[in-house]
């Protein structure tokens, strides 16, 4: 027996990578999958892949930053499988310059994609599940880039960022429902991130892989994390933000105040501040100047390899 046996879980951006492969997980793990993609042949392809194994599958192609398509999403699990138990939000785009090369298309393609992309087929299954009576697993995914910051890609990182605040508002909005809400930060080697590896690392890789050793960024691997956040093994966790790599599974704490000065009741004088708020990072060991804190992370694809 799977873990998902019975269930019907939708996943966006299921055609390629990580998305990919979450759907063939969900679907050895028992679930009936609506795999949703933007690129009809690469859904339809994963969708024949899973009956091919033995499973249930659909593919439903269209921008799932569109309301009707992603309305569309859970029509199509409730006509094809009888119900919906699950939603992996996925589907992502990357346009990465810096701020002061960045085109207000970059900035607004990256933003709906990710933003809107999680929020109306969130919003399609919530509205399912409180019509029905039903409870429900919500699986989104952000991004390290967004969780500490990454050079270059402040429209992705700001997206990112905003779909862990969203992950983590839709898990208290739903806790009475039964309703759960949590969000993954992975770190794979995907379509869209491979091509900026060096030609060296590729090959380092590439070896590594012919060897039979564990390829550590494989987007499979984020698989099995999701397929648990889906599944009613995970019904008493809820807003939380893990990360996912290898044979690794982090847990990220939210921005937490660690230090605090105070003005003895009076409001403060700016020109007191200066001397004061430098206790701020004495007290907290924080940084007072800007940061690389994608150099702090525990596992780095370059690194690794």
């Amino acid at each position: 027996m799977g873990l998902l046996d019975g269930k019907v879980v939708i996943v966006t951006g299921a055609g390629r990578g990580i998305g990919r492969g979450e759907a063939l997980e969900c679907a050895a793990q028992g679930a009936a999958v609506v795999v949703a993609e933007f690129d009809p042949d690469a859904g339809e392809a994963v969708a024949k892949e899973i009956v091919a194994a033995g499973g249930r599958a659909v593919a439903a192609s269209g921008d799932v930053a569109d309301a009707d398509v992603a309305n569309g999403l859970v029509s199509t699990a409730v006509t094809e499988f009888g119900q919906l138990d699950a939603l992996v939000n996925n589907a992502g785009i990357l346009r990465d310059k810096t701020l002061a090369k960045l085109s207000d298309d970059d900035w607004d393609a990256v933003v709906r994609v990710h933003l809107r992309g999680h929020f109306l087929p969130t919003r399609a299954a919530v509205q399912y599940w409180k019509d029905a009576k039903r409870p429900g697993h919500v699986v989104s995914t952000a991004s390290t880039s967004g969780l500490l910051g990454n050079f270059g890609q402040t429209n992705y990182g700001a997206a990112k960022a905003g779909i862990a605040a969203f992950s983590t508002i839709v898990a208290m909005e739903g806790a009475r429902g039964g309703i759960t809400s949590n969000a993954i930060a992975p770190t794979a080697l995907t379509r869209m991130t491979l091509d900026l590896m060096p030609q060296e690392f590729r090959d380092k890789r590439d070896a590594s892989i012919e060897r039979g050793e564990f390829d550590f960024f494989a987007p499979e691997n984020v698989a099995p994390l999701v397929a648990f956040l889906c599944s009613d093994a995970s019904a008493h966790i809820s807003g939380k933000v893990f990360g996912v790599q290898g044979d690794s599974i982090e847990i990220f704490q939210p921005f937490t105040s660690v230090a605090e000065v105070t003005n003895g009741g009076k409001k403060w004088d700016p020109e007191d501040i200066p001397g004061r708020i430098d206790e701020l990072f004495s007290a907290s060991g924080i940084q007072a100047g800007a940061e690389n804190m994608m150099a702090k992370m525990r596992y780095q694809i370059l690194a690794e390899h």
